[in-house]
């Protein structure tokens, strides 16, 4: 990949998408193409397909998907399946029509078996039944490294795909309706302590920033003491990656010589996991997350709640020996997602 290469980041308000593009500019990376949703609606397969014909693209990066933590997923699993197909379907296929030769694919975790051997090696892909609570998604991201793979083998492209562990960090999405695991525990925990100090005023700027509060939540908040109830009963274990660091191993992946990538990733030229290789229980998680808030109350569980999948951890082995390591410790992360979050709430 060349500095002076014409970019197009598909997603780029998002978390992730956001993240590759400082990374690119860090790089030298100048020449990055971005549409927003109303510019460039990536479920129409016109569109993206004339956008591709239009512009003179070298590499595509698909950060662009619809997300959401357990809540989201079990509530609307048609939306989730649907809308991720059809995004990837159309920005593959649009890509490899216009002949561009280089795309890199964002996929998840949750691609992988509910009780597939820990940690997941990038083997372990369709050997097993899915995670109930968000297999649509999973399904949909299996079919975007399976588009990936089979453009590579009929028509000899360099389409490749990344699977990050749990994410977070600036731009995270903190709606606690769709939110995942830790910005819903920062906002819960900085929420609860506002309502300790009985600062209302706070809270309520908070709600306008970061979306409306659920009533379960409010009425935790609203009890003598303010509670923070989480869901389940805190003993999966889970595998957090910052997305900084994500952007840092996506730019490395893509600037790997067609040859180079072919030989760590035979057969299929298929996918690579990326995290850190550690994990923690989300109750460890918690305590974590508690003490860098600076919250002082009770926690309750609500194991009426589901916990999903008993524990996601990558191996990333793969990528280490390629040549490539997470920098961004857990408990620096978060501190760094807590100052960001309370930033974004003060404006």
């Amino acid at each position: 990949m060349k500095r002076d290469n014409r970019i197009f980041v598909a997603g780029h308000r998002g978390m992730v998408g956001s993240a590759i593009c400082r990374k690119l500019r860090a790089e030298g990376y100048g020449n990055i193409l971005t549409r927003t949703r109303s510019e460039l609606d990536l479920t129409d397969q016109r569109m993206v397909r004339d956008f591709f014909q239009d512009e003179n693209i070298d590499h595509v990066v698909l950060a662009a998907a619809r997300v959401g933590g357990i809540h989201a997923n079990d509530a609307y699993p048609a939306d989730f399946i649907h809308e991720n197909l059809m995004i990837e379907a159309n920005v593959i296929h649009g890509a490899h029509l216009a002949g561009i030769r280089h795309l890199l694919f964002l996929g998840s975790s949750c691609i992988y078996p509910r009780e597939a051997v820990q940690p997941m090696k990038e083997s372990a892909l369709m050997t097993g039944p899915l995670e109930p609570t968000n297999e649509p998604y999973a399904v949909a991201k299996i079919a975007g490294i399976k588009l990936c793979e089979s453009y590579n083998r009929q028509h000899g492209v360099g389409y490749r795909s990344v699977m990050p562990t749990n994410l977070y960090g600036p731009n995270d999405n903190y709606d606690l309706m769709n939110s995942h695991v830790l910005p819903a525990l920062i906002r819960k925990f900085h929420l609860s302590k506002l309502a300790a100090e009985k600062n209302w005023a706070a809270i309520g700027r908070d709600e306008t920033v970061y979306g409306k509060i659920p009533p379960d939540v409010r009425s935790a908040l609203e009890g003598t003491p303010p509670e923070v109830v989480l869901w389940g009963g805190g003993t999966p274990r889970r595998e957090f990656l910052h997305v900084d660091d994500l952007a840092s191993a996506c730019v490395f992946v893509m600037s790997l010589s067609d040859g180079d990538y072919q030989k760590w990733t035979r057969p299929m030229r298929s996918h690579v996991n990326v995290g850190v290789g550690k994990d923690a229980s989300i109750a460890e998680l918690a305590e974590m997350v508690k003490g860098i808030v600076g919250y002082e109350g009770e926690v309750v569980w609500d194991a009426t709640k589901p916990d999903g999948a008993p524990r996601k951890l990558l191996d990333v082995s793969l990528l280490t020996r390629m040549g490539w390591t997470a920098g961004i410790s857990l408990a620096e992360g978060i501190q760094e997602a807590y100052s960001a979050y309370l930033l974004g709430a003060a404006e």
